[in-house]
């Protein structure tokens, strides 16, 4: 169960990269290489959404199907493996949420570079026009 976590911690830093390099300024001369790959890569990073949907909804099962430890119905050694696990469960919905903003993010950001991009080619063929 760990490596599904893994593999969307990995996706969720990559897309974090490609956003802070998209947004950096200074890189003019790798920008149009990076966009032609990261719009590549949009496609295949929208499966994050059905994984995160997945990996969410094994979240609410753990969460439903685990024993309730209220008051002095357990030991403390079982009260501490509660905690551990609810404590799991709320890092990896965050892991999630962050996936989910970053594509979102990254998804935005291309967009936006595409769109200033053909906006400055249209600068230029209205001022080599006139």
């Amino acid at each position: 169960m760990a490596l599904e976590w893994v593999v969307l911690g990995y996706a969720a830093a990559a897309e974090a990269i490609m956003v802070v390099l998209l947004t950096m300024p200074g890189l003019d001369g790798l920008r149009k290489g990076l966009v032609t790959v990261t719009r590549n890569l949009l496609k295949p990073f929208l499966s994050i959404v059905p994984f995160c949907l997945f990996l969410l909804m094994d979240i609410y099962w753990k969460y439903e199907t685990m024993p309730s430890c209220d008051g002095d119905s357990c030991t403390p050694s079982e009260h501490l493996r509660h905690q551990k696990s609810m404590m799991k469960s709320q890092r990896n919905a965050l892991l999630i949420a962050a996936a989910l903003v970053f594509y979102w993010i990254l998804y935005s950001v291309t967009n936006l570079v595409v769109r200033i991009e053909n906006l400055n080619q249209r600068i230029e063929r209205l001022k080599n026009k006139d």
